[in-house]
C-alpha cells in the first residue's frame, strides 16, 4: 500500500477501496496489511474509513501519540476533506447538512428530525460529465456514515455505494465513488497537510474531474 509520509509518530497510508479496515472473515484488514508492510509489532488506529472508502489514514505508531490524536479528533483539531461523486443532481450545490442520525435498516443509517447531537457536514460541489456532479466535502463531526448520509439527504447518494444509492446501478459501478482527499492538524508544533486524490476510478479519473482536482488543490482554502 503506498505510504504518504512516515515519521517517528506516525504513518500515513493512502488506503485502497474495497478493503475492510479491521480483519473479517479471514481476510486480512488494512490495519494488519499496514502492520506487516511496515514490519512492526503494532500500529494504532485513531480513526476508520469504511470499506469502499479510499485514501488518507493516520496511524500512530504509540499508545501515546494516538491518545493525543484521539484528543485532537474529539477537539476538531483535525480537519478532513473528502471527495465523492453522485449520478444525481443535488437539492443544493454548496452548503451544510445539520441534522442527528439514528440506525436504519440492513446496517444503514438515517437522518432524523431532531437536534440534541448532530452529524455536521459541509460541502462544496461542481459539475464533471454529464449526469455527474463531484463534491469536496468536510465533515466536523465523525459519525458512522456520515458523509454517505448526508449526500443521500440532498437527493445525490454517491456513485457506486450499494447502501445508499441504487443497489442495482451501484453494482455496476467500478468502485464507490468516495476518498479521503485531504487531511491537516499540527502536532508537536509542526503544521501538516497531505492531498492524495484517488488514483482508481474511471469517473475520478475523468479530464473533467481531474480539471476539478486542480482547482481543489488547496482544500482548506475553499471553507474559510
Amino acid at each position: 500500500m503506498q505510504i504518504i509520509f512516515e515519521n517517528h509518530d506516525f504513518v500515513i497510508f493512502n488506503k485502497p477501496q474495497n478493503l475492510n479496515f479491521h480483519s473479517e472473515d479471514g481476510e486480512a484488514g488494512f490495519v494488519v496489511l499496514a502492520t506487516k508492510q511496515l514490519h512492526v509489532e503494532q500500529l494504532y488506529s485513531v480513526h476508520r474509513l469504511d470499506k469502499m472508502t479510499s485514501g488518507l489514514i493516520i496511524l500512530a505508531k504509540t499508545s501515546k501519540v494516538a491518545n493525543r490524536f484521539a484528543k485532537m479528533f474529539l477537539n476538531k483539531e483535525i480537519q478532513k476533506f473528502y471527495l465523492a461523486l453522485s449520478l444525481r443532481k443535488p437539492k443544493k450545490k454548496q452548503g451544510w447538512v445539520k441534522a442527528d442520525m439514528g440506525a436504519s435498516r440492513r446496517g444503514t443509517y438515517k437522518l432524523l428530525k431532531t437536534k440534541e447531537n448532530q452529524a455536521i457536514t459541509q460541502f462544496h460541489s461542481s459539475t464533471c460529465r454529464a449526469g455527474e456532479r463531484i463534491f469536496l466535502v468536510k465533515p466536523h463531526t465523525g459519525k458512522t456514515h456520515q458523509i454517505r448520509v448526508a449526500l443521500k439527504s440532498i437527493g445525490s447518494p454517491i456513485a457506486g455505494d450499494v447502501r445508499y444509492a441504487n443497489a442495482d446501478e451501484a453494482k455496476k459501478e467500478d468502485r464507490g465513488y468516495l476518498h479521503a482527499y485531504a487531511l491537516g492538524f499540527t502536532l508537536n508544533g509542526e503544521e501538516f497537510s497531505f492531498v492524495c486524490p484517488p488514483f482508481d476510478g474511471e469517473r475520478f479519473l475523468s479530464d473533467e474531474a481531474q480539471k476539478t482536482l486542480l482547482e481543489w488543490a488547496k482544500p482548506w482554502e475553499l471553507f474559510k
